[in-house]
């Protein structure tokens, strides 16, 4: 089990302070749309030189013109990019060949997909596929559950991440069910007092 922080909603010094400080203690970090949508790919760029360990994932939500977006992500130093399954099957593959020409990772991220439309992505067999609850639904999300059923409905899918108010509870459940790659968490450790205290507490359970 990683974990993948997710930076959002926080100016640029503030998350190239807190991209340095994580590095090391996670294994991914995640620059979050909202920041992207900021400060844009390339003013994000540097934060890929400070890091010394973490894989860099941003979270550019590509939902069209997707060979030109993830071109120029993976340019950004990205060496995760992500791509909307909802978009249109076209935009997929088209991303999926760019990350596999340049042999970075490709992440799709699931949001509002449905059976069928996730049944037609089952294709791109090195992607991560994300389950991601909503920011802006306030229903409960159980993560470990949710993880658990799609990976029944779903049994060839081999990279699983999931998203959406994971909390220390869930990422221990998770890592006993040993389904998932990589739990998403982002308020639960950048939104503490001590980012870098919460970040050790949530590596350190995936190691139980």
């Amino acid at each position: 089990m990683k974990i993948q922080v997710a930076i959002d909603r926080v100016d640029l010094a503030r998350a190239t302070v807190l991209a340095s400080q994580l590095d090391g203690l996670v294994d991914r970090i995640e620059l979050g749309t909202s920041l992207i949508k900021d400060y844009g790919l390339f003013a994000l760029a540097d934060i890929k030189a400070q890091l010394n360990h973490a894989t860099l994932v941003m979270d550019i939500k590509t939902i069209d013109e997707g060979v030109y977006e993830f071109k120029q992500g993976y340019a950004a130093q990205a060496d995760v990019l992500t791509v909307m399954g909802t978009a249109d099957l076209a935009t997929i593959q088209a991303v999926y060949d760019v990350a596999q020409e340049a042999d970075k990772e490709i992440f799709i991220d699931l949001l509002n997909t449905n059976k069928e439309q996730i049944k037609q992505l089952l294709p791109f067999t090195n992607a991560t596929f994300g389950l991601h609850h909503s920011h802006d639904n306030a229903r409960q999300f159980e993560a470990a559950d949710a993880v658990k059923a799609f990976h029944q409905e779903f049994p060839t899918i081999r990279h699983i991440a999931v998203a959406g108010g994971v909390t220390l509870e869930q990422v221990k459940k998770l890592t006993a069910d040993g389904i998932a790659e990589v739990a998403i968490v982002g308020g639960k450790i950048v939104g503490q007092p001590n980012p870098v205290a919460a970040a050790k507490t949530f590596q350190e359970v995936t190691k139980k």
